[in-house]
């Protein structure tokens, strides 16, 4: 276990947490830094993360301490990976899992053999996706989600987004298993939206779980639950 020094955070350092299910990402960076306020006793220290994970999304988040968090912007413009699952044959107001199901379709003509060339000719490469109502994107001064909870209808504009890969790797009607690797502002859930319409059906992000960020990988980062025990306290 890797054990940090006041001087090491401050200093600056690159804390990879493995984020839990139900936790924004604010209370994972509050979490680390309540931890090394009350270890070290500090006032102020800065901590930020680069990338953004939904609630009901699990894993790699890329914090920053310190001086380090002029690094941010660099790091939030890596390649990021992503696996988890869609079902098909239905859709949610929200993409995911967040709202109930609004609509069922049929499913019967979905084959694995469509899915495969559905995602090879539109999801590959750079495509065009709009955030879902649901996000954190703002208009107008206000975020979409808060548009989207007072019922209101708002224009989103469509955006440009990077695919390198869309693999689907396991498949058991009605879920899909996948991996995605896709540059930054991809919106997962969109993907599997757009997906369930490109096959004349419908489908919603079921499961999520970022497994990457350029090289950092979530095999090597720790439960923001244990961190407080990284910390040097006896070296005050």
């Amino acid at each position: 276990m890797i054990k940090y020094t006041q001087e090491d955070i401050k200093q600056g350092q690159i804390l990879l947490v493995d984020k839990p299910l139900e936790w924004s990402s604010f209370q994972a960076v509050n979490k680390i830094k309540w931890a090394i306020k009350k270890g070290f006793k500090l006032k102020k220290i800065k901590v930020g993360h680069a990338g953004t994970l939904d609630p009901l999304a699990t894993g790699l988040l890329v914090i920053c301490t310190g001086k380090f968090t002029k690094k941010i912007p660099e790091l939030q413009g890596m390649v990021k990976e992503y696996t988890g699952t869609i079902t098909l044959g239905a859709t949610r107001p929200s993409f995911d899992m967040e709202t109930g199901i609004d609509a069922t379709f049929p499913t019967d003509h979905i084959t694995p053999e469509l899915i495969d060339e559905t995602i090879a000719n539109q999801f590959l490469g750079t495509i065009e996706q709009y955030p879902p109502v649901f996000s954190a994107v703002k208009k107008d001064g206000k975020r979409l989600y808060e548009f989207a909870r007072e019922g209101k209808e708002v224009e989103i504009k469509p955006r440009n987004v990077h695919i390198d890969a869309f693999e689907i790797t396991g498949v058991n009607f009605p879920e899909l298993s996948f991996r995605i690797v896709c540059s930054k502002g991809t919106y997962i859930r969109s993907m599997a939206s757009d997906l369930g319409k490109a096959l004349n059906s419908g489908a919603y992000l079921s499961s999520l779980r970022r497994t990457k960020i350029g090289d950092f990988n979530v095999s090597n980062a720790m439960s923001p639950l244990d961190f407080p025990d990284m910390l040097e306290r006896e070296a005050l």
